[in-house]
């Protein structure tokens, strides 16, 4: 191949590859990642970005050189010349290939090594998703709305669901894990970054599934102790009430009625998906029922009436038989008290 060949084939080789490589690099295509495993995850992925711009590059530099001084004359339809096949080349392009996807298959291997495990004394938290709503159960048998955790410390995740199939991402942390009703999926984590960073659920779960959201908190060690050592008291009651309207909201919290109901007593409460309990007065009345009937026919049978504007098959008719009587009932009194 002639010197100026040489050269051509080099220059559209090098354009192509820095384009490919400025738009790689300068668009923000992944997020920052808050978490070691997220961190090695992104090693792999730009172990294979850079591969490929390499290939790129090397394929773009052939095609465009052949473009440019193979291409037929204008009206030109004969064959072209016949072409044997080139062994030399033919190892080359076979052998190559073979040995970059091997690496990566490799590097691979030992990130999902590396970030299944947690360490020595992780903490465990179990995860429950249910429709539309994830809980965090931590140690202390407390179950939370949100999820807490301290920098530089292995976690468990212990993934699971009550109702149908969920799917647990945080994209910082750059790993997804499906909820699977019935069986504990596990996932690793150790936050990095602190912040505050959106949980997602990616498994199209039913009509509220694109409100399935929470927060996970990365906290100094410190701070997060002193969480910890806090939310093991029981939640205040709304306006200062009994320790029986602490029980209620309890089973209000935990069980996720928060992320689809507006209830003004409780602050967290401003779901969508769900009709607006301080407005069950009026409901019961359209119902035909008593408050106390209607609230307590909502919770374990919620098809029997559905409020206008809304749909049904929307909200768990399992509530009745995951909640105990006794947390009904009490509940019901709770909501029937503080409606307007």
């Amino acid at each position: 191949m002639r010197r100026g060949s040489v050269f051509q084939l080099l220059a559209i080789g090098l354009v192509a590859g820095a384009i490919a490589t400025a738009v790689a690099i300068f668009i923000p295509w992944l997020p920052t990642p808050a978490s070691r495993e997220a961190g090695r995850i992104d090693f792999v992925y730009w172990f294979a970005t850079v591969i490929s711009l390499f290939i790129f590059a090397v394929v773009a530099a052939i095609l465009g050189y052949a473009t440019l001084n193979f291409r037929a004359k204008k009206d030109d339809w004969s064959d072209g010349p016949p072409v044997h096949g080139h062994t030399t080349i033919e190892i080359i392009w076979t052998v190559i290939p073979a040995v970059l996807v091997t690496s990566i298959a490799i590097v691979s291997a030992i990130v999902l090594a590396k970030d299944s495990h947690a360490g020595p004394n992780p903490l465990v938290i179990k995860v429950y998703g249910q429709q539309f709503a994830w809980q965090f159960q931590y140690p202390n048998g407390q179950l939370y709305d949100n999820l807490h955790l301290p920098i530089d410390r292995g976690v468990k995740l212990e993934i699971t669901s009550r109702d149908v199939l969920h799917s647990f991402w945080v994209p910082q942390f750059a790993q997804k894990q499906d909820a699977v009703p019935g069986q504990f999926n596990t996932l690793v984590i150790t936050p990095d970054r602190l912040g505050t960073y959106p949980i997602i659920c990616t498994e199209l779960c039913g009509l509220g599934h694109s409100v399935m959201r929470s927060q996970a908190t990365v906290m100094s060690q410190s701070d997060y102790a002193k969480w910890y050592k806090a939310s093991t008291a029981p939640p205040p009651a709304a306006g200062g009430g009994s320790s029986g309207n602490a029980a209620a909201i309890s089973t209000f919290t935990s069980n996720g009625c928060t992320a689809c109901h507006t209830f003004t007593p409780i602050p967290s409460a401003r779901g969508k998906v769900g009709p607006d309990l301080d407005k069950l007065k009026e409901d019961a009345a359209a119902a035909k029922e008593s408050l106390t009937d209607f609230i307590h026919e909502s919770i374990v049978d919620p098809n029997a009436y559905i409020a206008p504007g809304f749909q049904p098959n929307v909200m768990p008719p399992t509530f009745g038989k995951s909640i105990p009587a006794a947390q009904i009932d009490a509940l019901v009194q709770y909501l029937a008290a503080n409606t307007h």
